[in-house]
């Protein structure tokens, strides 16, 4: 087992390079006698701290590979010394009597199927959506018709909903399995700054190759991958396809946050289902060279930092309002996957070259505002996304309006300056006053307008809010015991974000291989 040592906190000015903080972590190392191999002195993470714009800097952690036995070191401050701990995997005893199947080919089942694969186990993997290709087709098709596929869309199909939106890794998660995620996405196609970034993204341009090559992968390990094809039901030891009860091993039910069919027929079943935590708002948009310059004031810097992204939160009292799934450079997406409904996501790719930023403004919501069932909180989800629709007039269009109309209770409202990229600017006046439940309206202004005293010009008058803001997770978790087994079943494993288990990209993968090294440490190898 090798060994490393961090240095964290580096402090260097925006106008020196990455060699200038691996020189400091030399001189600090070998002040204090510790013995490093100077060939492995590499950035770790890589971060800009903007709060003072008259002097912006890079905060860098730098790391190398220890010459000698670091267990007895004296501790310094700003060092860590961490052992390299490759993921392990064991090997039960039980017999599977057949192949492990996954429900949905989103991050926890591709990676959940990648480690199946790699130990012989060759999962077949059932996604009810189109591969990448296919559903790239088909969402054009509905920008450009307005007539929704609900198999396949920005929720369902290869990649998950995370293939159509900035591809964040971000996670805050402190597992040791992140590591082999982004080792991996990179092996598969993502950049190389996703390895060292402290706010990694990939973008949706390069995310879809990424899922590709994923799909290639675990073909090649002797695993199959079933596009368009829905698992009707599940039970210990059989998923019923098309009418037809197919024998398997194991079910992974990795369904995706907006699988609301797919709970139903849990709760139906009697699946150990309970309502969980969840977020409803709107997605706000400025243009990004004003941001950039609100944030850090020296244009000169603007291409040495990249595009400013920003992540913001207030509360008041138990209830919170933020800022999520911020896309430098993106768009606003037409999220839906139900029909008579709008939901709205963000995207950008990796370039993040867009014109407008935009971001969720999200208000948690509480048991107390609905039944505090399972359903209870999808049908809540569901209402708001139905009045949108008949806000925007029934055709997809979205419900728009501006931060000044949004404040003096007008519906619209926004104008030229910043033009609204939703659908191809598809949006229609409305006033979110009487779209939205009383405590989200009261949130929401609470919030814009502190966030406007952090960033100058973020609640302008002409701002542009467009809605409605609803899946930012699952709202419903599907129980699962200490085996991460579903509460009552046997063979059944719920994982990653639509199972209730994850919040993004990263979290919902290392849910994935979690269930995976469960799978691997119960039966034995075929």
């Amino acid at each position: 087992m090798s060994s490393r040592i961090i240095v964290d906190n580096i402090r260097i000015p925006v106008s020196a390079d990455d060699r200038e903080a691996m020189q400091i972590a030399g001189r600090l190392l070998r002040k204090n006698g510790i013995s490093f191999k100077k060939e492995t002195l590499h950035v770790h993470k890589k971060s800009v701290d903007a709060r003072r714009k008259n002097n912006i800097t890079f905060v860098v952690s730098v790391c190398a590979e220890s010459e000698a036995d670091i267990s007895d070191t004296k501790a310094i401050s700003g060092v860590r010394f961490v052992s390299d701990e490759k993921l392990s995997f064991g090997c039960g005893t039980e017999r599977m009597d057949g192949r492990p199947y996954i429900i949905g080919f989103g991050p926890a089942g591709i990676f959940c199927g990648i480690i199946l694969a790699m130990h012989g186990l060759r999962p077949v993997i059932l996604e009810r959506g189109s591969c990448v290709e296919e559903r790239v087709s088909k969402i054009d098709a509905f920008y450009k018709t307005g007539i929704l596929d609900t198999e396949t869309n920005i929720q369902f199909g290869a990649g998950g909903a995370g293939t159509f939106s900035d591809g964040k890794l971000v996670t805050r998660i402190g597992d040791s399995r992140t590591s082999f995620v982004l080792k991996k996405l990179h092996e598969l196609g993502a950049p190389e700054s996703i390895l060292w970034n402290a706010k990694p993204h990939v973008g949706t341009d390069v995310l879809r190759n990424v899922i590709s090559n994923a799909d290639k992968l675990i073909t090649s390990l002797g695993g199959e991958i079933h596009y368009n094809t829905k698992a009707e039901s599940v039970g210990d030891g059989y998923v019923v396809v098309n009418g037809e009860k197919i024998r398997c091993g194991v079910v992974i039910l990795a369904p995706g946050h907006s699988s609301r069919d797919t709970y139903e027929k849990l709760l139906a079943m009697d699946f150990a289902v309970e309502a969980k935590p969840f977020s409803i708002g709107v997605r706000v948009e400025h243009l990004q060279s004003e941001l950039d310059r609100a944030m850090y004031g020296d244009e000169s810097l603007f291409e040495k930092l990249g595009h400013a992204e920003y992540q913001l939160s207030h509360r008041v009292g138990d209830r919170g309002v933020y800022t999520f799934c911020m896309c430098p450079g993106g768009e606003v997406m037409a999220a839906a996957s139900e029909e008579g409904g709008v939901v709205t996501n963000g995207m950008s790719r990796h370039a993040r070259d867009g014109k407008n930023a935009n971001a969720a403004v999200a208000v948690s919501v509480l048991p107390s505002d609905f039944s505090g069932s399972p359903m209870g909180a999808i049908e809540f989800q569901r209402r708001l996304e139905r009045a949108a629709f008949a806000a925007g007039g029934s055709t997809y269009a979205a419900p728009c309006q501006s931060v000044g109309a949004f404040f003096e209770g007008k519906a619209g409202g926004f104008g030229e300056r910043i033009i609204p990229s939703y659908m191809n600017s598809n949006v229609k006046g409305a006033d979110f006053n009487k779209l939205l439940p009383d405590f989200a309206v009261s949130m929401l202004k609470s919030g814009l307008s502190v966030f406007g005293k952090r960033i100058a010009g973020y609640d302008a008058p002409d701002v542009p809010l467009t809605g409605i803001e609803t899946r930012t997770s699952a709202p419903v978790r599907i129980l699962r015991d200490d085996r991460l087994v579903a509460i009552g079943r046997d063979r059944i494993y719920p994982c990653g974000e639509g199972a209730g288990y994850a919040g993004g990209i990263t979290s919902a993968a290392v849910d994935g291989i979690r269930v995976a090294e469960a799978i691997l440490s119960r039966f034995a190898r075929e």
